[in-house]
């Protein structure tokens, strides 16, 4: 562990999250403008004793932590998961280009430094703070551990408007990307959200259920806290499959699930196809919980076949969790990176964001100017997009 003192708070930086109070790091993260379930303690905890997010596969993390001295003791102030990458895998803001014009000129990209929840997509809260004043403060002391340690670039992915602000302040280059979202507007029920739908794309949704109906196959939902042994088993069996298939090793380990099974079993939902009474296939879904501990936000992250059957994937990952959502009352269903597919059903435009820094001033110009035409190209593909809006009402995406 690492310590330093600056005139307002002790810095630590640790080799792990086991030397901050699980709940002290989630009632930081509750108190954010974008808290989700992927950066809670047990997650990302998760992710590094599993494996799944270890110096093996390229990520070997450092948590920065500013601590205040108080009449009860320290107290957690600001905190985030500091990763220090040999590659770029598991990201999903792509930077290879970055990289290769490093190699070509016979500079390191490599090791980063990355602030961001692996693997996973989602945007959210990302430095975790308890004033505006703490979040600069980390920042400040994640620039200062890279300049320190000869680290090239920083990375903070899928960041929250907090984030990107005080990320604005400290000059960091913003960049931008589109994912689709769906957002509730107060359906009573599927029927009820079809007939929003402009007519082509209400045809289209109902002939592909049509499709699934008609091949005997039958879903049933369920929560994490009910999966059965079977269910978990099944769960695993589907991810680890659609990775190899596609010519990929998982990402993440049987342990990693495990210890969502045993840790965070609520912040879980499980849709399982099912043909003849035999499992063919699952969507996972992640889950925020609000104060009271009701699903507020769905988060669509694994799926996987047994069996091959015509629109199976639509139902399974988009239309059984859009009316999951619309029974349960959730204000948004994030159905995950890339996917222009995800419109026709519904998931609308929204952009994410992503801060970086790089230490050597010229390629910093160089990237800096890459982002400002890169920027106007998602600004019209935005627009673009927009002229083509499944719904009957024209819709404007959040900021």
């Amino acid at each position: 562990m690492q310590e330093n003192v600056s005139v307002d708070y002790v810095t630590r930086v640790l080799d792990d999250l086991s030397a901050i109070e699980p709940k002290a790091w989630d009632d930081l993260l509750a108190r954010q403008d974008a808290p989700s379930p992927f950066m809670q303690h047990a997650y990302l905890s998760a992710m590094q004793t599993s494996g799944s997010a270890a110096p093996e596969t390229g990520w070997t993390l450092q948590v920065v932590s500013l601590w205040r001295g108080t009449p009860e003791g320290p107290t957690l102030a600001a905190a985030c998961p500091l990763y220090i990458k040999t590659n770029s895998r598991g990201e999903y803001v792509f930077d290879h280009a970055w990289a290769d014009a490093y190699e070509r000129h016979g500079l390191a990209y490599y090791p980063k430094a990355l602030v961001a929840s692996p693997f996973t997509p989602v945007p959210g809260s990302r430095l975790l703070a308890e004033s505006h004043a703490a979040r600069q403060a980390l920042l400040e002391n994640l620039l200062a551990l890279c300049q320190t340690e000869e680290i090239p670039s920083l990375h903070i992915l899928f960041a929250s408007p907090q984030d990107l602000q005080a990320c604005e302040q400290a000059g960091l280059q913003q960049r931008s990307q589109v994912q689709f979202h769906w957002q509730n507007q107060g359906w009573r029920d599927f029927d009820d959200f079809l007939g929003s739908l402009t007519q082509e794309k209400r045809k289209k949704i109902r002939q592909e259920r049509r499709k699934v109906h008609e091949a005997g196959v039958t879903f049933r939902a369920v929560r994490g806290t009910d999966m059965t042994d079977e269910d978990w088993a099944l769960l695993l069996r589907c991810y680890q499959q659609t990775y190899w298939e596609h010519g990929n090793a998982p990402y993440l380990t049987p342990a990693f699930f495990n210890a969502m099974r045993m840790g965070m079993p609520g912040n879980w939902l499980l849709f399982v196809a099912e043909r003849e009474g035999q499992p063919i296939a699952i969507s996972l879904i992640g889950l925020h919980l609000d104060a009271q501990g009701q699903p507020e936000v769905a988060y669509g992250r694994y799926w996987g076949a047994l069996e091959r059957v015509d629109c199976l994937h639509f139902e399974a990952c988009y239309y059984q969790p859009i009316e999951w959502c619309i029974q349960h009352g959730l204000k948004r269903f994030e159905g995950g990176a890339q996917g222009e597919h995800k419109m026709a059903r519904a998931l609308l435009p929204t952009p994410t964001h992503s801060a970086h820094w790089l230490a050597h001033p010229a390629f910093s110009e160089a990237v800096a100017r890459f982002l400002e035409r890169e920027k106007a190209g998602v600004d019209n593909y935005l627009e673009a997009l927009h002229q083509h809006s499944p719904l009957k009402t024209p819709h404007t995406s959040a900021p």
